[in-house]
């Protein structure tokens, strides 16, 4: 009976105050955000505005620039690999591959966007050059890094198919069949890395997988048996650096 007094009290204590309350919320102001399209005289507001629109979609393809022009295809590539030749599951996990992944990105890159610092981006900031000149000065690092590990087969690809003539410079090659030639050229030589990764690993399970039929136990899973020694010989020629410095050497 106790218990239904304290709760009829705590009614009666809210319907009272209920009014005081809502008076002293009708004082809080609440802040709104107006947002309004309005026309202009004056052409470079317009051209300001556009421009304002440009960088935002730049900004948005961010992740596919980072993804398709840099080392990165490579390196997350072949880290997955190495997870899935040692048949750790979820060992490293993802979060670490894609930081590790994006580190190595940043010091495989690190001359690449220091020139688009020089070149582009600072000059750009002083008003030195305009937005269009900025975009083709910084376009130029990242082709000369990408035409490096591009081969001349994935290029003559997509020239043949647009039915455009090779250029004479670098330079003159346009983004649209950069970018593409250099992904499935990454791709090729990431898988090929990965293949070489995979060897050591399969020969390890095969040699598991014959000691058990041997020996009569077809019922033990070889995999739970043979990845103890893959990890031990991971460790044992540690692995994690001569991945990171195979990867690195491959950038040349």
């Amino acid at each position: 009976m106790n218990k239904y007094k304290i709760i009829i009290m705590l009614v009666i204590l809210i319907v009272y105050f209920s009014p005081i309350i809502v008076h002293a919320e009708g004082n809080i102001v609440i802040p709104g955000l107006d947002l309004n399209v309005n026309t202009s005289d004056n052409p470079e507001d317009v051209f300001s505005s556009l421009q304002i629109l440009i960088l935002l979609t730049v900004l948005s393809l961010a992740p596919a620039i980072l993804i398709l022009m840099t080392s990165f295809t490579r390196i997350i590539i072949v880290l997955s690999f190495v997870r899935n030749a040692l048949a750790t599951q979820q060992m490293p996990p993802n979060q670490v591959l894609v930081g590790l992944a994006l580190f190595l990105t940043l010091f495989v890159m690190g001359p690449t966007f220091t020139q688009v610092n020089e070149q582009a981006l600072q000059p750009y900031l002083d008003g030195k050059i305009t937005q269009e000149a900025a975009i083709d000065e910084a376009a130029k690092p990242f082709k000369n890094f990408m035409i490096k590990q591009t081969r001349e087969k994935d290029l003559l690809l997509f020239f043949n198919y647009a039915k455009v003539d090779r250029p004479n410079n670098v330079e003159d090659i346009p983004l649209r069949i950069m970018v593409p030639a250099f992904a499935i050229s990454e791709l090729k030589t990431a898988f090929q890395m990965g293949f070489m990764i995979f060897i050591p690993f399969l020969i390890i399970d095969m040699v598991v997988s014959s000691t058990l039929m041997a020996m009569g136990m077809m019922m033990l899973p070889p995999v739970m048996i043979s990845l103890p020694f893959k990890i031990l010989l991971f460790i044992m020629v540690d692995g994690w650096y001569l991945v990171v410095k195979s990867l690195l050497e491959s950038f040349h």
